[in-house]
């Protein structure tokens, strides 16, 4: 998705009204309630939120010209991974293999049996069309952030084809871009 992603990308970048502001902390605020503790220093009332809308549906929210967040259509909203690494508990976890490591940082979407092999892991609870992240085995950070198709309990099961959609890998054109200037 962000793979040749850069700020000429950016079609639009509009500073938002308080009621949309709010709607926007109050959405990411349920989806991911680790960062309840810290919302008030990561979308700070008094900033002004700025939503740039990009291609293919895309919005960033930036808060002092800093890409925070992200989403696709009206879809939910799902941390950058600067944010990740930041605060690494916010999302249920998925790890991948040793071997699917090259390919989910080339920007592939994450096959079943790269979840379901020795070195990979599942979260039960994880439910289809849920942002998680993508851990790699043997390593501390998150390597991407991914949009399950099917749920973990179906991954397991079928363990063909995609389970994960990749959104957002290190190294990827929303990784190098640390300011929307």
């Amino acid at each position: 998705m962000f793979k040749k992603f850069s700020s000429e990308e950016v079609s639009a970048q509009n500073q938002v009204k308080a009621s949309v502001q709010r709607r926007i902390r109050q959405s990411i605020a349920d989806e991911y309630p680790g960062l309840e503790p810290v919302m008030d220093d990561l979308l700070p009332k008094k900033v002004p939120l700025i939503v740039a809308k990009c291609q293919n549906h895309l919005n960033l929210v930036l808060v002092n010209n800093v890409p925070l967040f992200f989403n696709i259509r009206d879809g939910p909203y799902m941390p950058t991974l600067r944010l990740l690494h930041q605060y690494p508990t916010i999302m249920k976890k998925l790890q991948v293999d040793r071997g699917a490591i090259k390919f989910v940082l080339a920007g592939a979407n994450i096959m079943c049996p790269g979840l379901t092999s020795p070195g990979g892991a599942l979260d039960d609870a994880v439910e289809a069309e849920t942002p998680v992240a993508i851990m790699a085995e043997g390593k501390q950070h998150a390597l991407a952030i991914g949009f399950t198709k099917i749920s973990a309990k179906d991954i397991k099961k079928i363990n063909k084809g995609i389970g994960v959609d990749n959104m957002h890998y290190l190294n990827d054109g929303l990784w190098k871009m640390e300011r929307l200037d």
